[in-house]
């Protein structure tokens, strides 16, 4: 069983409340938008860390990830890309992938919405986690905490911050 911490498009904004909020997490998971290499280091260096790049992201955090990535945690095949779209309207980068090997958990990021919902055809659960920074239109920003037990999800968890919250700081 392993605890998740998910986010997606800090947009280079470092917030401490990420580590309070993920303390009780095994892993963290960045959906892309990271920003900057100090968002990076400071996530990796609390808990073990997997992320993807996103369209925003410069050449130093796409050295470091690739756009897609694809492992197991537990038993759950899971499938991480930051333009994925959502079931019904997945984006055209993905879709080939997901329809030919559908994987348990396909998160993404990138529309700054949070999204947590099951396809029924593919039979898979899609989260897109919203946004963590302050870049964008949103007013809340959002985190998702869940657990992973063999191939199941549950416990799963949306925590929202206020933007006008002051803890952080653009890095």
């Amino acid at each position: 069983m392993k605890r998740i911490g998910l986010l997606s498009d800090t947009h280079r904004y470092w917030d401490r409340k990420y580590l309070e909020y993920f303390e009780e997490c095994d892993e963290i998971w960045h959906a892309g938008d990271i920003g900057s290499m100090e968002v990076v280091q400071k996530l990796s260096a609390f808990r073990p860390f997997r992320a993807v790049y996103g369209n925003c992201d410069g050449e130093d955090i796409r050295k470091m990830f690739g756009e897609k990535l694809r492992w197991r945690c537990e038993d759950a095949e899971v499938l991480m890309t930051h333009i994925g779209g959502y079931p019904g309207k997945y984006a055209p980068d993905i879709r080939t992938q997901l329809y030919s090997h559908p994987p348990h958990l396909f998160i993404c990021g990138h529309s700054h919405i949070l999204k947590v919902q099951f396809d029924p055809k593919l039979g898979l659960l899609h989260i897109n986690p919203g946004a963590a920074g302050i870049m964008g239109w949103h007013k809340v920003r959002t985190l998702v905490r869940f657990t992973v037990e063999g191939q199941t999800f549950k416990d799963l968890e949306v925590i929202e911050i206020p933007r006008t919250e002051s803890s952080s700081c653009i890095l």
